[in-house]
């Protein structure tokens, strides 16, 4: 079985050229494993039929296996912001994953120069601590000294926008709360790679605007992002690219107002 490889990092952020490939996908193909799946044949919808498959059901669980991403193959480069859409289920977040190392290869290779991050998954944030010392722990989950975190902490504070609320566990935060005290944490460091799934989703149309801003400003840095959000509005004012995800599948790809014209047509 094929596997998620990550090349070794070939030079310092700062040393690399702009335009320098930093993922690099070829011919990858993601399948994972669903138990408890029901077959057609276990006929119908609704409660009633529902617990005619529960009571009915072997004591090995059926297993079903779902092809998410299907033969993907693409090149991103530093300063790029690439953007990629798709109805749910066209294997959006399941690509993210993989590019993160966190889904291996079924058949193919991702190939990547540097860490990538994924917003909300390498940061190791505890709902039973508070945000600040969530700010601290997340930091240093992504390798930030000590000084870096001081340095940052304050406009951490002020872009997530949460006030008082960061003296408080997360537990009492609200799902967009936490999205984007995620957010402030993870897009505080200059990263190689930053994978963003539906982050923009949430908040208030300032901090909106200050996300998509932020992410023009790691563009600029010479990093590179990935995007997965509904909202095209925040697509076509970050990413200078578009991958169009159809059943697995890349159905386009190109510059991103061409992408979404098409997308929009469908």
């Amino acid at each position: 079985m094929a596997e998620v490889l990550q090349e070794p990092q070939i030079g310092e952020l700062s040393d690399v050229t702009l335009g320098t490939p930093t993922v690099i996908v070829d011919d990858l193909h993601i399948v994972y494993k669903v138990y408890g799946a029901a077959k057609a044949s276990e006929g119908g919808k609704g409660p009633t039929a529902a617990l005619r498959r529960i009571v009915t059901r072997k004591s090995r669980p059926e297993m079903k296996e779902v092809h998410a991403v299907r033969g993907v193959s693409f090149v991103a480069r530093h300063g790029e912001a690439i953007g990629i859409i798709g109805r749910n289920g066209s294997g959006k977040s399941t690509l993210l994953r993989a590019i993160a190392g966190l889904l291996p290869a079924h058949k193919g290779a991702v190939y990547t120069n540097g860490q990538p991050s994924l917003l909300g998954v390498n940061a190791a944030l505890m709902n039973t601590l508070t945000g600040e010392r969530n700010i601290v722990l997340g930091c240093y989950a992504m390798g930030m000294t000590p000084a870096e975190t001081r340095e940052k902490y304050d406009e951490i504070v002020e872009f997530s926008g949460i006030g008082d609320f960061i003296q408080f566990p997360m537990s009492t935060y609200s799902s967009g709360m936490g999205a984007r005290l995620r957010f402030a944490i993870s897009s505080a460091k200059t990263h190689d790679v930053l994978l963003i799934d539906e982050a923009l989703a949430t908040g208030d149309k300032d901090f909106k605007r200050k996300s998509q801003d932020r992410i023009l400003q790691m563009r600029e840095s010479a990093g590179t992002v990935f995007l997965v959000a509904h909202n095209l509005d925040a697509i076509e004012s970050t990413c200078n690219r578009v991958i169009w995800l159809h059943k697995g599948k890349i159905k386009m790809e190109g510059e991103t107002q061409e992408v979404l014209e098409a997308y929009n047509r469908v």
